[in-house]
């Protein structure tokens, strides 16, 4: 996984976790009982990303929550429906994209209050479960279909949705597709195996299609890759949903430096922030706890 030199270790502290008025505890949900059987699971925290302002805007999966964490820490209840948000992308003009496991491609109009419907069905088909997001600068939307999918049944999907509304399939035989991000040229879309420990890279052709596609890194542990992005460098962030890290991988796949958690094992998604950038914060959902950590001396 590393060429020259052993990853350096970075350290992390929690930038804030969510308030205890916040927390369902002892509230069952269809979501935990399918996704974390047998576990307590008063939030489970995803999608982080920062507006304008510097507000960072996550999910809370299994209660249909999303919430607005302001720079000091403090967080705000934005809209509480019936769904399953599971990730969050906030484009350069503003508008806040969700996927939904359970109703598709969604966005918020926070001014109203309310979620409205992107794309609920492919071909009047409900998608498997959608996972996560990636907004490209033309306005494509690249988001992951994942459902239960695994080893055991490779149909993950990955499409993309054009502001004219066309759909494409990029791939169906994902193994459990989930975060995914687009190189600084976008000519390469990085996506998530979590059940294949690995992250595939899929380069893209002129006419839009995929071709080659290969496992840029692989991983180990119970789970695997989660959430992704990437610096201007070309630096791949990974959160890991059961090692309590975020691996960091140079764009040639070498392992340079790996992010620890100072709460529990399960990161699972994280965003670049800061003034300078220089910051990466991290959801940690079953703390239910959004960590920090200095990345610029990478």
């Amino acid at each position: 996984m590393y060429l020259d030199a052993p990853p350096r270790l970075i350290e992390t502290n929690v930038f804030s976790a969510m308030p205890e008025a916040f927390r369902r505890k002892g509230v069952a949900t269809e979501w935990a009982d399918a996704n974390r059987p047998g576990q307590p699971t008063d939030c489970f925290i995803e999608g982080p990303s920062f507006d304008a302002q510097g507000n960072l805007y996550i999910v809370d999966i299994p209660f249909g929550r999303i919430f607005r964490i302001a720079p000091d820490g403090t967080w705000s209840l934005v809209i509480e429906y019936d769904g399953w948000p599971n990730g969050l992308k906030i484009g350069a003009d503003g508008r806040i994209f969700v996927a939904d496991y359970r109703r598709g491609i969604m966005e918020l109009d926070v001014k109203a209050t309310r979620m409205l419907p992107v794309l609920t069905t492919r071909n009047s088909e409900s998608f498997k479960g959608c996972n996560d997001l990636h907004l490209a600068s033309n306005g494509d939307i690249y988001f992951t279909d994942q459902g239960q999918t695994g080893l055991h049944d490779p149909t993950g999907r990955v499409f993309r949705l054009s502001p004219d509304g066309r759909l494409a399939c990029l791939i169906d035989t994902g193994i459990n597709p989930n975060g995914l991000v687009l190189d600084p040229a976008e000519k390469v879309l990085f996506v998530a195996m979590t059940r294949d420990n690995a992250v595939w890279r899929m380069p893209l052709m002129k006419d839009g299609n995929v071709a080659k596609v290969g496992r840029f890194c692989s991983t180990f542990g119970a789970s695997g890759p989660d959430g992704m992005t990437m610096d201007s460098a070309g630096r791949l962030f990974v959160a890991h949903a059961s090692l309590g890290h975020v691996f960091v991988f140079a764009p040639n796949g070498e392992l340079i430096a790996r992010i620890k958690s100072c709460a529990g094992p399960s990161c699972t998604n994280v965003a670049i922030g800061g003034k300078d950038r220089n910051r990466l914060y991290i959801t940690e959902s079953v703390t239910g706890s959004v960590l920090v950590a200095d990345i610029a001396g990478l």
